[in-house]
């Protein structure tokens, strides 16, 4: 295998050593201050399958998603399941930037919402989010968290979109252009 593999290393308090592929494709080495650069090295050419196995899995989810064929029920269920881990994890993530706290996130198959913010605080999301790039995932779950703070599309409301992801529009321009098309790939 000469395919070369590029990784960060983040090193923490922690115990041991894990691997990690984000949504950008992007590897990371999680690592306690401890271990030296033979150890990793050695656990990473051990993890080199696992690696590039996950690594050709995202690629080949990206060109699906881009097919516009219809999705089956299997698929529809297995993105529900990627967006139960991941969508609570960016709202995690998000919420303390935009300065809200929020109750109970539910993961939908919707026709017409990409996200929804009830006034008691629960976030609805879309499954079919998880087809999308990672930035309009972010942005989503960040308009619905700034919805805890103005329950409208206010001046107000969008500046504080605006502090937590600067160039918002180019995602919601995003949603726009290919978010029918994405919804139109939903089946029954």
């Amino acid at each position: 295998m000469s395919e070369h593999i590029s990784i960060k290393v983040i090193r923490s308090k922690r115990k041991t050593l894990a691997l990690q592929i984000d949504r950008n494709g992007n590897v990371l080495l999680r690592a306690p201050y401890h271990v030296g650069q033979e150890e990793i090295r050695r656990f990473v050419t051990g993890k080199r399958s696992w690696i590039l196995k996950h690594l050709n899995e995202l690629k080949n989810n990206e060109s699906e998603n881009e097919s516009g064929t219809r999705l089956t029920e299997s698929e529809i269920r297995l993105l529900m399941v990627r967006a139960k881990r991941v969508i609570p994890l960016r709202t995690a993530h998000y919420a303390p930037l935009v300065g809200v706290t929020y109750g109970k996130i539910t993961i939908r198959r919707q026709r017409s919402r990409w996200g929804s913010c009830s006034s008691g605080g629960n976030l609805n999301f879309n499954c079919l989010l998880m087809l999308a790039p990672a930035d309009v995932l972010d942005y989503v779950v960040i308009h619905e968290l700034c919805h805890r703070l103005y329950m409208d599309h206010s001046h107000e409301f969008w500046e504080n979109v605006r502090r937590v992801m600067p160039d918002y529009r180019k995602n919601e321009k995003w949603l726009k252009e290919h978010g029918g098309a994405l919804i139109r790939r939903m089946t029954g």
